[in-house]
C-alpha cells in the first residue's frame, strides 16, 4: 500500500515523536468524552479495591488514542504497561513467555487483537478468565499438559476490526468502547498542545485549518503539523502562519476536506467510470490497482463518515456530495 500523509497508520520513522507527543493522564487527554469519564470511573474503582482493572477492548479507526488510551490506564493504575501485537505473537509459547513475565496489577497491551493466531487465543482464554495458563509440551504419546499460575493483570486489546474478533474473546472483555472520529474544536485543541510541545509558534486560524483538514484524527493531525512546521522554518519565519499552512497542505495534495490525490482517485473512478456505482468492492480495487480490504480498512471509513460513498447490496456508490465536491454534475 502507498504510504499516505493522511492515512491513520503510525509511519515507522515517527513512533519515537509520536511517543513524545502523547498525554500521560486522563486529564490530559482531549476527546472521546465518554470512554474517557467510564475509564476513569473503573480504574478508580479498582484502585480503591486494591484488584486489577477488568480486561479493556478499544475498537475504532487508526489513529484516534488507543494505544495512548492503554499507556494511560496503566500510568493511572500506577503499574508497568507490556506492549505486543497479534502479528507477532505466532505460537502458544509466545504469549507464554509474554504473560509468565508480568508483574502483578501489569497491563498488557495487545495491538491488532483480532490478528491474533486461533491457537494463541485459546490459550488466551483461561489466562483472561482465571489467570493461569495451560501449556501442552512435547508430541504424540510423551505429550503432557502443564498449568502456571499467572498474577492478576488487565489486557487492553485494540483493533481497527471488532467483527473480526472471536465470540469468546469478545466476550472475555468486560469493557468495551468504541473510539469515535473527533471534531474540529477538539482537534484544535491537540493541534495547539502539540505545537506548544514541538515549541513552535502557530497562528489560532492556522490551527483551525489543520484541524479542519486531519480527518478527525488526532494522529493526523500531528503529522500535517509536523510537515507544515518543516514549511515555515524552510520558506517563512518559523511561525506558522495561514498563508504557508494553506501553501503547505496544497504542496501536499491535502484538500480542504483533508481528503488526497488516493481518495479522489477513489471517487473520480466510481464516478467517471462506473457513473458513481454501484460497483462491486473487488472491481473497484482492480481499477484503481489496490487490495480490497485496503479500501475497505482505510479508504472507505471516512469517505463514508462525511457522506461522499454509501455501501449498498448491490456495491459502493458515490454520493452527490462527491460530485459537488468535485465541481460535476450529478446524473439523473
Amino acid at each position: 500500500m502507498e504510504e499516505r500523509m493522511v492515512s491513520g497508520e503510525v509511519h515507522e520513522t515517527e513512533e519515537l515523536e509520536e511517543f513524545s507527543l502523547r498525554p500521560g493522564t486522563l486529564s490530559q487527554y482531549i476527546g472521546q468524552s465518554t470512554v474517557k469519564e467510564n475509564l476513569k470511573v473503573f480504574i478508580e474503582a479498582a484502585v480503591m479495591r486494591e484488584e486489577s482493572l477488568d480486561h479493556v477492548l478499544l475498537y475504532g479507526p487508526p489513529g484516534l488514542g488507543k494505544t495512548t488510551l492503554a499507556m494511560i490506564i496503566a500510568n493511572e493504575m500506577g503499574v508497568q504497561l507490556r506492549t505486543t501485537s497479534g502479528p507477532a505473537v505466532e505460537r502458544p509459547g509466545d504469549l507464554a513467555a509474554v504473560l509468565t513475565a508480568l508483574e502483578p496489577g501489569d497491563v498488557l497491551f495487545i495491538d491488532e487483537i483480532h490478528r491474533l493466531p486461533r491457537a494463541v487465543e485459546e490459550v488466551l482464554y483461561p489466562a483472561m478468565e482465571d489467570f493461569f495458563l495451560d501449556i501442552v509440551i512435547g508430541k504424540g504419546p510423551s505429550a503432557r499438559s502443564v498449568k502456571l499460575d499467572l498474577p492478576p493483570f488487565t489486557l487492553v486489546g485494540a483493533t481497527t476490526r471488532a467483527g473480526m474478533l472471536s465470540s469468546p474473546l469478545r466476550d472475555r472483555f468486560g469493557v468495551m468502547s468504541r473510539l469515535e472520529y473527533y471534531t474540529e474544536a477538539e482537534l484544535h485543541e491537540i493541534v495547539l498542545r502539540t505545537a506548544e510541545v514541538l515549541d513552535v509558534e502557530i497562528h489560532k486560524t492556522a490551527s483551525y485549518e489543520v484541524a479542519r483538514r486531519a480527518r478527525g484524527t488526532p494522529r493526523i493531525a500531528n503529522r500535517l503539523l509536523r510537515r507544515i512546521r518543516d514549511f515555515a522554518q524552510v520558506r517563512g519565519d518559523g511561525s506558522i502562519s495561514i498563508d504557508i499552512t494553506n501553501e503547505a497542505l496544497d504542496l501536499l495534495q491535502v484538500d480542504k476536506l483533508g481528503l488526497d490525490e488516493i481518495d479522489h482517485k477513489l471517487l473520480k473512478t466510481m464516478i467517471e467510470k462506473f457513473r458513481g456505482g454501484p460497483v462491486g468492492l473487488d472491481t473497484l480495487a482492480a481499477t484503481i490497482g489496490e487490495e480490497s480490504h485496503t479500501i475497505e480498512d482505510v479508504y472507505e471509513p471516512y469517505l463514508m463518515q462525511i457522506g461522499f460513498m454509501q455501501r449498498t447490496p448491490r456495491g459502493r456508490t458515490a454520493s452527490a456530495s462527491a460530485y459537488h465536491h468535485f465541481q460535476m454534475e450529478v446524473p439523473d
